[in-house]
């Protein structure tokens, strides 16, 4: 069954129950009322038939008699209303209507019944068929909702009672025309919870339907949808949920793209780079084994033939070490050491490369200080930074720093060379990424993957690495390590995360 359908079933079933039950309070509240209302009327009868009934005479000073003519008379009157009555004396005799029976079969109202009235307390009931000690015969045997009501003189001295009844006929036909009229306005109130069922049925279906199109626009590869929210309801947040996925698989996907495009340009650089060396070789061996190369430069060939290979190894190594630094397979053994005394080896072995550029490598910081960091990867971190800041920089300067901070160590390496632009920013941490690809032949930097591998080294140590840059003007390389507290404070969060709670 399609979703409209239950939808519509739904609100139409929640409609109808309630009007059901709205429906059958009315009808149980108009039926009580009605007989609350025959009570109350004939309660005011029997009251006024008491007035005249306990009513003294003044010149004799007793009570008025009714004459059975006065009550036959009102009788005629009140058939018209269904109403018939009988009256008792204070000795539970019935005094009317007369009756033909001898004295000892006349009727009477039962103990109970007595007992009650004269304790001040008239007797209310829905209906009546009995007769005898139950109530007198009347109305031909139909059925009779009645008062019986006690009289009172002014001394509250009991002096008789009245029964007083109206035929149920009348009230149920009152009744039966309310719930008719009911009836009518329950059926045009389905006929309307019908047609609204079907509107707010619709209403949330078209809204389902406009996420399953959207649904189907993503499948079919159209990342360019956007559901509208108004954040009224689950609904909406479907919505919001919906547009967040969208976006992550649209930025997941354009990531997928960039990484297969930066793997294809690595492929051909690594394809480059390896054709190279590896021709070298071939020619120098061919040469060696036809005897084609004099012997006085059999040296110079040999040493050509490792300087290639050596070449070949780096970026071999480059490779598998990012990929065991990006899978957490290497194991860091952190250790505290001289930062200063570290920074000054590498601007040492990195000086003769510096003069070849034409730059001058400075070393500003003299005063000892001390980092926790594994020692090795310190050195990889700053070294590949430094020899970019090289690469990147012709006849220039390029100044290494290092200054002890809160919870850890801070090092910044300048340069005053090319300088990057902001899309080269966002980039220049991601692998197989070459921030100016006409330098695919140059003796550093030949992967791309220099710093991905920075990137990650100083991750793995819990520290953070960024970069300032503008084109023609230079860039700003800042590292920062943790001292060794934070390091572990920082490691045990970053466990506690990785930690999935157990299943109960």
């Amino acid at each position: 069954m399609k979703l409209i359908y239950q939808q519509m079933i739904g609100f139409f079933v929640v409609i109808l129950t309630t009007l059901l039950i709205v429906s059958a309070a009315v009808i149980n509240y108009n039926n009580r009322q009605a007989y609350e209302t025959t009570w109350v009327q004939l309660e005011g009868y029997a009251r006024n038939f008491g007035d005249l009934f306990t009513t003294k005479d003044k010149r004799t000073g007793e009570y008025t008699a009714i004459s059975t003519d006065f009550l036959d008379e009102v009788q005629m009157v009140l058939r018209s209303d269904a109403v018939v009555y009988a009256v008792y004396n204070a000795d539970n005799e019935q005094i009317y209507p007369s009756y033909s029976v001898s004295k000892g079969n006349q009727p009477s109202l039962s103990s109970s019944v007595w007992k009650t009235l004269k304790s001040g307390k008239s007797v209310r009931k829905q209906t009546n068929r009995a007769s005898g000690t139950q109530g007198p015969a009347l109305g031909n045997g139909a059925e009779l909702t009645y008062v019986i009501y006690p009289w009172f003189d002014s001394n509250k001295k009991f002096v008789g009672a009245m029964f007083i009844a109206s035929k149920v006929t009348k009230i149920r036909s009152t009744v039966q025309e309310m719930e008719k009229n009911l009836f009518t306005a329950l059926l045009l109130s389905l006929l309307v919870a019908l047609g609204l069922s079907f509107l707010l049925a619709h209403f949330y279906v078209r809204r389902i339907n406009r996420l399953r199109s959207a649904t189907r626009a993503v499948a079919d590869g159209n990342f360019d949808v956007e559901l509208v929210s108004r954040g009224r309801d689950e609904i909406d947040d479907l919505a919001n949920d919906f547009n967040l996925m969208v976006h992550s698989l649209d930025e997941s996907n354009k990531e997928i793209a960039r990484q297969e495009e930066r793997r294809k340009q690595f492929m051909a650089n690594a394809a480059h780079e390896m054709r190279t060396p590896l021709t070298t070789i071939n020619g120098l061996l061919e040469g060696l084994a036809y005897d084609a190369i004099p012997e006085e430069a059999k040296d110079k060939s040999i040493t050509l033939m490792q300087n290639e290979t050596k070449r070949l190894i780096r970026l071999v190594n480059e490779n598998l070490d990012y990929e065991k630094i990006r899978n957490n397979q290497i194991v860091l053994n952190k250790r505290t050491f001289n930062g200063t005394e570290a920074l000054s080896n590498i601007v040492s072995q990195l000086q003769q490369k510096a003069e070849a550029a034409g730059d001058q490598l400075l070393l500003t910081s003299q005063e000892p200080v001390t980092v926790f960091a594994d020692y090795d990867r310190f050195v990889q971190v700053v070294f590949n930074i430094s020899q970019n800041a090289i690469q990147f920089t012709t006849k220039g300067q390029v100044t290494l720093s290092i200054t002890s901070v809160d919870h850890g160590v801070k090092i910044v390496i300048s340069d005053n060379g090319i300088g990057m632009s902001d899309d080269q920013l966002q980039n220049i941490w991601e692998r197989y990424y070459k921030a100016d690809p006409s330098r695919k032949n140059t003796k550093y930097g030949e992967s791309g993957l220099g710093l991905a591998i920075v990137h990650s080294l100083v991750e793995q140590h819990y520290g953070t690495v960024s970069v300032t840059s503008a084109l023609h003007q230079g860039s700003t390389f800042t590292v920062f390590f943790p001292d060794e507290a934070t390091a572990k404070e920082k490691a045990i969060t970053a466990e506690r995360k990785t930690i999935k709670p157990k299943d109960n």
